[in-house]
């Protein structure tokens, strides 16, 4: 895509976007930022279609975007609304438990393939899905999916309790 077929678009349908987005949300700044990272995927993606081809593109991927940012949020408030704890619900055996683990894991991470260990931290980090690990990493899906086996594989070994 030509810069200047993306500035017209850009100009064209930032505004529209950005109230689409609003209208779901009711939060100008979460719509302005969504709109704006939804037109620089679009600009690093790079697509062959013509701009007047993409406006459809464009909303798809801001309603999707909306959406998993909603979803995380619904999360975040979730895990804030759980009461507190303070450590007095968890014994010191379940704490040292937990430290034991969790030193286990980052162990584990460390040791794991490269390749593993990107696919894994893409999955679980950044919340990528499959195919967007796999456009990201010019991968096919299946090599994607491959990998993350292996690095689950690799984890449940390491974190085994013995």
């Amino acid at each position: 895509m030509k810069r200047e077929d993306f500035k017209k678009l850009f100009d064209e349908h930032f505004d529209p976007l950005r109230n689409y987005i609003y209208y779901r949300c009711g939060d100008a700044d979460l719509a302005t930022d969504i709109a704006q990272d939804v037109f620089m995927k679009l600009w690093e993606k790079q697509p062959d279609k013509p701009p007047n081809e993409l406006v459809g593109l464009l909303y798809k991927m801001a309603k999707d975007a909306f959406i998993s940012k909603y979803r995380r949020s619904k999360t975040e408030q979730e895990f804030i609304s759980r009461p507190p704890n303070n450590g007095e619900s968890q014994s010191p055996d379940e704490a040292l438990h937990y430290k034991e683990l969790k030193s286990k894991y980052e162990r584990a991470l460390k040791e794991m393939p490269d390749i593993q260990r990107e696919v894994f931290l893409m999955s679980r980090n950044e919340e990528l899905k499959y195919s967007e690990i796999a456009e990201r990493l010019e991968l096919s899906i299946k090599a994607v999916e491959k990998r993350m086996t292996n690095a689950l594989q690799f984890l449940r070994q390491a974190l085994a309790v013995t």
